[in-house]
């Protein structure tokens, strides 16, 4: 046997062990819980304006399986408040790059009732270059951006799945 047959059957028992070993633990993954996932899609998110809030609305669209062909049962509303703090001065006083922060207050409300099911909060902070040109600037600031966005996006889609796992019902 060569090199590589023995490294692909170790691996196919490993990971045949592996499933062995969480099969009787009780582990489900989080989105095998029943009611999570149609739960997730049901969410339509209520966005305020701006560019980092319209940047987490179609990440949270996209993370939540948004289906957009069935009347929703949650709606999401969300406040973003940023902030932009240098870090590193230059000899000139000048900041050799910023540290942009991202905090996202949300709540769930169900529907049916219109009452607020969940609240949270997810924070992020990412950091970007400064840029002497102007248009590599902006760039990066974007970047930034977009980047924050994601991670927030990330954050709440995690929380609102533990949370429908917690409450199949709603």
């Amino acid at each position: 046997m060569g090199q590589a047959t023995i490294t692909g059957v170790l691996a196919v028992a490993a990971a045949g062990l592996a499933a062995l070993a969480t099969a009787g633990c009780g582990f489900t993954p989080l989105y095998a819980t029943p009611g999570v996932s149609s739960g997730l899609s049901a969410i339509t998110i209520n966005a305020p304006e701006g560019r980092v809030a319209y940047l987490v609305r179609e990440d949270l669209d996209d993370a939540l399986a948004h289906d957009k062909s069935a009347p929703p049962q949650w709606r999401l509303d969300f406040t973003d408040v940023q902030t932009r703090d240098p870090r590193g001065l230059r000899a000139d006083n000048v900041a050799e790059r910023y540290e942009l922060g991202v905090t996202i207050k949300y709540t769930l409300v169900a529907l049916a009732t219109g009452q607020a099911v969940h609240s949270g909060e997810a924070r992020s902070q990412v950091s970007y270059d400064a840029a002497d040109a102007p248009y590599a600037g902006i760039a990066a600031r974007q970047d930034s951006q977009s980047r924050a966005a994601a991670d927030a996006a990330r954050r709440i889609q995690i929380d609102l799945a533990a949370w429908m796992a917690r409450h199949p019902a709603g």
